[in-house]
Parts: C-alpha cells; structure tokens; sequence
C-alpha cells in the first residue's frame, strides 16, 4: 500500500480513511514473472509498463513477448522510442528520463533529497505522475488525481505517514507534511528517523538448492550479470559510443578445460541454447570461471543484436518468499558456430538486413555474421540508392565503399574471420572523406595509411586507451596504476577501469 504499509486489516483501513474512499486493493499484486504468466493465460487484460525493459530483463522472455503479443491492451511510458517492450504497446506514453525530473529520491540511508531538472523535457514528454493524473481525470477520477505540481504529491504522502502515527510506526514526515511549495522547492537533504531502529532478531534460514539440473543435453551452468559500462538493458547506455568501446558485444565467458572439451577457442562464436532458446555470443576463456559454469552479460536487446539476449535461455524459477528470478542457474549447452563469413558494416543510416544475418550494433557500425556472403546484398542495396561503388576482393577479403556527392554513405568489409579494421580512421572518413587516392585506397581495404601499432581492446573508456597500448606502457617500465595514469591517463577519471589496469600489471 502506500507509505509503506502493508495489507493488514489496520493499513487497510486507515489508508481508506486517509482517502475517503472504500475502493481499496485488498491484497498484494502480482509480482513481475507471475504477472507475465496471468497475461498469457488470459487473467490480466491490461498492463502499463513504467520505465522497464522486461521483454529483455525477464526471464524467458521469449515467453514474456508472447504474453504481451496475446494482451488485449499493453501501454508502455518510455523515454525511448524504441525499444523490446515498445514494440508490443498499443499505447506509448513520452515520460521524462531522469535528468529531467523534478521532484525527490530516497537513498538507502533513508536520506530525502530534492532532484531538480537540469534539462528540459523534449517534446510532448510528461512526467509520469501528470500522465497517471490525465488518465485519471479521463476515466472519471480527477478529483482523486488532481496534482497540479510534484510538491503536493510529496505533501500528500507525507502526511500519510504520519496519519494516526502515534509514534509506532517509524516511517513518520510529519514535519515535512505541511511545506510549502518554496520550503519543498529549497528542501536541504533530510534522513528519517536518524535514531537506532528498533532491535530486530536475525532468523536463519535453510538454504535451498537451486532447480536447475544438468545432464548430458545440457551439461553447463550459466550464470547471467552485468558489466562495467552498460545499465539494465542498454535502452540509452547502448547508444553511447564511448560506453560501448570496452565492450561491445556479447560474449560468453568460460573456463579453459570447458572451451577445450567443446572445441571453442578464445574470440570464436559459439551458439548458447537451453530448452526455452538460443543466443549467438563470442567466446571469452577466463580463469575467472570455474569449470562447468559459464557466464554472460544481461544487458543485449534486440535493439543491438540479433540472437543476443541471454534471458531467452534464463527458466522463470522465481525464489517463493521474494518472487525474485533465478537468473543465476541455468543448465545450458555449448557448441561452436562457424560462419562462412564475418563482417563489419558502416552506413550513415544502418540498414535492416536480410533474416538470414546474425549482428551485433555497435554504435556507428553493425558487426555481422552468416551463412552466406552479404557483399552481393550491400552492393545492390547501395546500387539501388544511386551510390557509386568501389569494390575490392582480394583472396579470402571482400569490401566495398559507396560514395554520393563526395561523401562516403556506407563501407563493409567481410572475410572469413572478421576483419581487423583502423575504426578511428572509417569514422573519420565519414566525418569528412578522404581526398588523397592513397587514403581512399587504404580505405577500401579499412586501412589507414601509415596505421600505428593496434591499441587493441579498449580498457580505459573515458580516455580511449587499449590494452596493447597498456602492455607497451607496463614493459617500458610502468609498474603501477599510478604510473600508468602518469603516462596513459588510464584510471584517473571514473577508475573504473583500475582493477583491469592491475590485473595487466599482475
């Protein structure tokens, strides 16, 4: 309920005299998978997802879609124009993104600050609490709804904490229930109840094992998580080019005696299927994985991958006390997938391609992969624009530029394995196209003339430092993460990047 409380008979009615109002729910809803479930058997008819991904963050989620595809009404607020979830909508509402927002945030030390906008809101967007409050007064509740400013819904919810609080509830703002609009506006960072809580007994309990079971099928534990650059399911994070250079696609990571029992080698793509799906990553051997569990990252969506998603394959066990997902157990196999042929595709606008084409987005590029070459397909595609072409086939390499008016509209590179290409420079000639024959030469071959040494993956994002360039600083004598912010500038600005620095340093 709000404030806090719970579906007691004493929270029940003291929220309906708070209110006015008897049209209460009565006990808790459902919780995120168990809601997905009743939408599929037909119990939900209507659903608002707010600010959440879950046709990607849940598990199963092929079997989310689907319940979404069968949902007789889906509305989605979303700062994103497109995303997993969005697709299914039949209403979308533009809400605000965070730096937008105006209003207050609680931090786990109880800790109320004020969030003020620093950034307009685009276009028709709303905040959620103006949307929720429209929708109201149309559907006959206005009166209920009728906000008009973020500072009477914090006074309102403050002085429901403290409605008939004589002190045994420790939720209580009182004292902030009467602010006005310039008190609220100016309000300095507030903790509730700075005092000891009330002592609480710690119960112990019996941990139970996790269901997922492994056999001959399905021989490998796989457990999901995050990673250092990307946020939930990289709606926004994805589109952030210096967030994507440290990693950029998928990967599975493994342990040495795993990849070699499977026949997997370190950077092959390899095809990640349990019962419910399958997922297309690039292998990664680690020490950091013990033998017979894998891991992979959560965040790919079918915004920036074509077979990317990880929870396809997660089962939708869900704990019985908390509803949470067991998204760190589940029994998978492992098999090497080997194209024909892997690619890189730069377009000013990135096209969509043929079904048959596994890809990776990765900000201004598509990394790409099948069974068939795609070189015939971007050549008519970019002929079919009346962009002039320029074509090289050299042995077991393939590439194309298509020119218009000067500018360069799209470049694709493909061969067995994938290219090795000089990025920085592919951009720069779509910034402005190179006018020196060597240059457009080296180019159709995704060369810079004269390139210097590979930096290699990219460890430092905030500077744009690789780890080769990282090894070269540590064997010309730099011995330390100061040393190399010293000369590389690596770990000096977010130091996120530090433990990778020390694990290079040994």
């Amino acid at each position: 309920l709000a404030a806090h409380k719970n579906f007691e008979p004493d929270d029940l009615s003291r929220v309906a005299r708070f209110w006015g109002t008897e049209r209460l729910a009565q006990t808790p809803g459902l919780m995120a998978v168990e809601l997905f479930d009743a939408i599929a058997r037909g119990e939900v008819k209507a659903v608002w997802i707010m600010g959440t991904n879950p046709a990607v963050s849940l598990p199963d989620s092929h079997a989310v879609c689907q319940a979404l595809a069968v949902c007789p009404l889906v509305i989605v607020s979303e700062v994103m124009q497109e995303t997993d979830t969005s697709r299914f909508a039949h209403i979308r509402f533009p809400a605000l993104g965070w730096g937008e927002k105006d209003g207050t945030v609680t931090n786990s030390e109880r800790r109320i600050s004020r969030q003020r906008a620093f950034l307009p809101a685009p276009g028709e967007a709303r905040p959620d609490w103006w949307i929720i409050a429209r929708i109201a007064e149309q559907l006959g509740y206005g009166d209920a709804f009728a906000w008009e400013h973020p500072h009477e819904i914090f006074c309102e919810h403050a002085a429901l904490t403290a409605f008939e609080n004589n002190g045994e509830r420790v939720l209580n703002l009182r004292e902030l229930a009467s602010l006005s609009r310039e008190a609220w506006d100016e309000l300095a960072p507030y903790q509730w109840h700075a005092g000891d809580f009330p002592q609480r007994n710690l119960v112990p309990v019996d941990p139970s094992s996790h269901g997922a079971g492994v056999d001959e099928l399905y021989p490998l534990i796989l457990n999901t998580g995050r990673i250092r650059d990307q946020w939930h399911t990289m709606t926004r994070t994805g589109y952030v080019p210096r967030l994507m250079q440290h990693i950029d696609e998928p990967f599975i990571e493994m342990n040495a005696t795993d990849a070699a029992r499977a026949g997997l080698t370190d950077g092959q793509l390899a095809r990640i299927s349990s019962p419910r799906g399958v997922m297309v990553a690039r292998v990664r051997i680690s020490t950091a994985q013990r033998a017979g569990e894998l891991f992979a990252p959560m965040h790919w969506n079918a915004q920036f991958a074509r077979q990317g998603k990880v929870n396809a394959l997660v089962e939708g066990r869900i704990d019985a006390w908390s509803g949470q997902p067991e998204s760190k157990q589940t029994a998978v196999r492992i098999l090497p997938w080997l194209p024909a042929w892997q690619g890189e595709l730069y377009a000013r606008e990135l096209p969509a391609l043929p079904l048959s084409v596994c890809w990776w987005r990765k900000a201004s590029r598509l990394t790409v992969a099948g069974e068939q070459p795609l070189l015939s397909w971007v050549m008519a595609y970019a002929s079919g624009r009346g962009w002039q072409l320029q074509v090289a086939q050299t042995g077991e390499r393939s590439s194309v530029l298509a020119w218009h008016h000067g500018e360069l509209m799209l470049g694709y590179w493909e061969g067995q394995t994938l290219p090795a290409l000089a990025h920085a420079f592919i951009e720069e000639a779509f910034a402005a196209a190179p006018v020196q024959l060597a240059e457009r030469h080296a180019l159709l071959h995704g060369q810079r003339p004269g390139e210097d040494a590979d930096p290699g993956r990219i460890i430092c994002s905030c500077f744009s430092v690789g780890e080769n360039t990282i090894r070269k600083a540590i064997a010309g004598g730099c011995n330390s993460a100061a040393a190399l912010g010293v000369k590389l500038r690596c770990g000096t600005n977010c130091g996120s990047c530090l433990p990778e620095l020390k694990g290079l340093l040994g």
